[in-house]
C-alpha cells in the first residue's frame, strides 16, 4: 500500500524532523528541498526515504549538522575541500558554488570534496553547473557497508559509486547523465523491499553469491547468516552494470572520488554504522573560454537533433536524452503529488516521533 503526499507537505515534514535532529532551520529546509527534489525527479532512492538513516547518523555522531565545507588547498583552478561530516546537500552545494565561481574566473576548475555525508542525487550538482553554461563531470565513491560485488566476485566490496556528466545545450535543457555504477542504486532496493517487490534477474546475488530476485538481501541481514558479534550479519550484493565495464567505472570512481580526494576507500569488514560518506572529484569547464563556444553549441544541438530523428523502436514513443525523464517526472509529481509506500512513510514517522515530531495529516 502507499499514499500520495504533496511535495510541499513532504518538505515541511522533513524539515521539521531535521530541525529536531539539530539542524538550523535554513539547513533543514535546504536538505528537505533537495530530498524532495529527488523524489520529484523520479529518484525515490535518494529522496525522503533517507530521513530515518540521517536521523540515526546524527545520533551516532557521523553526520554533523550545521557544518560547512573547509578549504584544505587552493591554487586557483584546483581546490581540495573537506565536507567535515556535514550534510552532503549543504557542503556539496557550497563546494559547487566555489568551483563554479573559479571556472567562471579561470575557464576551468578541478576540485575534490572529501568526508561529505551522503551527497544525494549527484545530478543536482551537474544541474547547478549547466545552469551557468558549464560542463561538469563528477566521480563519486561511497563509504558505507559495501553493497556491490566486483566483476567475478561473490560478495559486496564497494559502494554504488555514481558517475555524472552534465553538458549545457544552447536554447534547450541540458544533457545530465547521472547513474550508479551498480545496475541499480542501493536505495531503489530499499524502496522495492519496502513495497514487497521482486527484482528482475541479473541485478542481485544472495549472501552465498547465488543469483536472486529478492531485494531484501541487500537491505536486511539474511536469516541464519550469523555474522560477528555485534556485526551486521551477512548480506547479498548488487551487480555492476555492463559487467566488467561497469566494474571498471566503479573502481575508477573509488580511486578518483575516494583515494584522490583524501576521503579514503573501502577496504575493511562491514559494520553497522548508519552514516554514509562520499568523496567526489569534480571537473568544471567553461566552453566560452576554450574558444569553441559557437561550434560547441552548433555541434551539440546538431547531434541531439540527429538522435531525435531516429524512428522510435519497439516499445518506445521517441528517443530521449539523459535528463529528460527526470524533468518530465518533476512536472507530473509536482502536480499530482509524490507516492510514498506505507513502509517508508512509517519509517519517516517513526524517525520523527523519536525526536518528538508528530506526523502531519
Amino acid at each position: 500500500m502507499s499514499r500520495t503526499v504533496s511535495a510541499a507537505l513532504l518538505r515541511q515534514q522533513v524539515a521539521q524532523i531535521l530541525t529536531a535532529a539539530g539542524s538550523a532551520p535554513a539547513e533543514a529546509e535546504q536538505v528537505a528541498a533537495n530530498l524532495v527534489l529527488a523524489n520529484l525527479s523520479g529518484h525515490d532512492s535518494h529522496g525522503v526515504g533517507m530521513v530515518p538513516r540521517y536521523v540515526d547518523a546524527v545520533a551516532e555522531g557521523g553526520l554533523k549538522p550545521n557544518t560547512s565545507v573547509a578549504v584544505t588547498a587552493d591554487i586557483g583552478t584546483l581546490l581540495a575541500l573537506d565536507g567535515q561530516g556535514g550534510y552532503g546537500q549543504v557542503v556539496g552545494v557550497q563546494a559547487m558554488e566555489m568551483g563554479i565561481a573559479r571556472a567562471k574566473q579561470h575557464g576551468s576548475c578541478i576540485f575534490t570534496l572529501a568526508h561529505a555525508h551522503h551527497l544525494g542525487r549527484i545530478g543536482h550538482f551537474a544541474e547547478m553547473a549547466t545552469a551557468q553554461g558549464l560542463v561538469a563531470m563528477h566521480f563519486v565513491n561511497v563509504l558505507s557497508r559495501p553493497v556491490v560485488a566486483p566483476w567475478g566476485g561473490g560478495d559486496g566490496r564497494f559502494g554504488t559509486n555514481p558517475c555524472c556528466i552534465g553538458v549545457p545545450l544552447a536554447g534547450a535543457e541540458p544533457f545530465v547523465l547521472d547513474f550508479a555504477t551498480s545496475r541499480v542504486a542501493q536505495g531503489k532496493m530499499r524502496v522495492a523491499h519496502n513495497k514487497g517487490e521482486r527484482i528482475a534477474p541479473g541485478y542481485l546475488i544472495d549472501e552465498q553469491g547465488r543469483p536472486t530476485d529478492d531485494p531484501g538481501v541487500v537491505v536486511v541481514p539474511q536469516a541464519g547468516s550469523g555474522g560477528p558479534a555485534g556485526g551486521p550479519g551477512l548480506f547479498g550484493a548488487l551487480m555492476t552494470f555492463g559487467e566488467h565495464k561497469g566494474y571498471g567505472m566503479a573502481v575508477a570512481c573509488e580511486l578518483l572520488g575516494g583515494a584522490l580526494s583524501g576521503g579514503g576507500t573501502w577496504h575493511r569488514p562491514a559494520d553497522t554504522a548508519r552514516s554514509v560518506f562520499n568523496g567526489m572529484l569534480t571537473v568544471l569547464i567553461d566552453p566560452a573560454r576554450l574558444g569553441t563556444q559557437a561550434s560547441f553549441e552548433q555541434e551539440a544541438r546538431g547531434f541531439v537533433d540527429w538522435l531525435r530523428q531516429s524512428p522510435p523502436g519497439a516499445g518506445f514513443d521517441a528517443v530521449q536524452i539523459a535528463g529528460e525523464p527526470e524533468r518530465a517526472a518533476r512536472l507530473a509529481r509536482e502536480r499530482d503529488g509524490v507516492v510514498v509506500d506505507d513502509a517508508t512513510w512509517a519509517e519517516i514517522v517513526a524517525a520523527g516521533a523519536s525526536l518528538g515530531v508528530a506526523a502531519m495529516a
